[in-house]
């Protein structure tokens, strides 16, 4: 009986321990004051797109903080990645948009980034680029009529 007893409570306590190790590992630090970027999507598909294909997408964060978030700057990987964002300051509650442009003209799989800095730290966030673009399937042949000695074109 008395380990029984003994069972019982060291398992209460366990319990008990376990349950606030949960709520102290669950509750993330949250940022009471200053500017806080917050992406609707950190990944901009393009899917599978034809060569020459719209070259824009959006990259759209929303200001979840306290105070306005300014963008310092926003890199593109590669020349072939081209972002443009908002100059002004971005007040809290307050939707942004980051237009990023790929030279669609490149055919083959499309893995790129922009890298963004802001005002909420020195950390920069990232957008990760995806898609592929296949390459023309019509092409145009000269015109022949079957004699060898027509000129082509």
């Amino acid at each position: 009986m008395k380990n029984t007893l003994s069972l019982i409570v060291a398992v209460l306590f366990l319990g008990q321990l376990a349950a606030q190790t949960a709520q102290a590992t669950n509750a993330a630090p949250m940022k009471t004051s200053g500017p806080h970027l917050e992406w609707e999507s950190t990944v901009i598909d393009y899917g599978e797109i034809k060569k020459g294909g719209d070259p824009l997408r959006k990259a759209v964060f929303t200001n979840t903080g306290t105070e306005p978030l300014i963008i310092k700057s926003a890199r593109g990987s590669c020349g072939c990645t081209v972002p443009t964002w908002p100059k002004e300051p971005i007040m809290p509650g307050e939707k942004g948009v980051i237009e990023i442009r790929y030279d669609t003209q490149r055919v083959g799989p499309i893995n790129k980034s922009v890298s963004v800095t802001t005002n909420e730290s020195e950390t920069e966030t990232r957008v990760t680029i995806k898609g592929n673009i296949s390459a023309d399937e019509e092409q145009t042949l000269p015109k022949n009529d079957g004699n060898i000695l027509t000129p082509k074109g």
